[in-house]
């Protein structure tokens, strides 16, 4: 397992008793790299939306077990935050609560000489997703799939 990995799995360990004792929910943990810093990113939801304040609460007793714990290596920035309007569907439960909406696809490499997808989310399993796309069904392997998100037009 990669360390990245490692990170992530142990962090929401820890973070998910703080989530459930405050009613929110876990949506994702990453630990990534941009330019030379490291971030260990917590995103959490409820219904009605987060706010600073629930970030905070969930950012301060993370901060003292992290400290506490002391497994990551590196230096490190901790975010919690709001997973936004645009977040990618990475969970089942993420799949499930989408059902029936209407979603963006973006693939690694083309599929019938596409990339890019919009439908509705009609089924999934571990290994496929099913959109509806113009009345036809179009099943495409998860491992293909390089982002999967809501579709808004803004």
């Amino acid at each position: 397992m990669a360390k990245r990995e490692d990170y992530e799995i142990k962090t929401e360990q820890l973070v998910q008793p703080i989530v459930d004792a405050n009613s929110f929910e876990l949506v994702d943990v990453e630990y990534v790299k941009e330019g030379s810093n490291w971030y260990l990113r917590i995103y959490i939801d409820k219904q009605g939306g987060i706010t600073i304040d629930d970030c905070e609460v969930v950012s301060r007793a993370l901060s003292d077990i992290l400290d506490a714990k002391d497994f990551i290596e590196d230096a490190y920035i901790l975010e919690v935050s709001s997973p936004g309007l645009t977040r990618p569907l990475k969970k089942d439960k993420d799949f499930q609560r989408n059902l029936e909406k209407e979603v963006e696809i973006k693939l690694f490499k083309p599929f019938e000489k596409r990339k890019d997808f919009d439908g509705v989310l009609k089924a999934f399993d571990a290994d496929t997703v099913t959109v509806e796309e113009d009345g036809r069904e179009i099943v495409f392997n998860r491992s293909d799939i390089a982002l999967i998100r809501l579709a808004f037009d803004f």
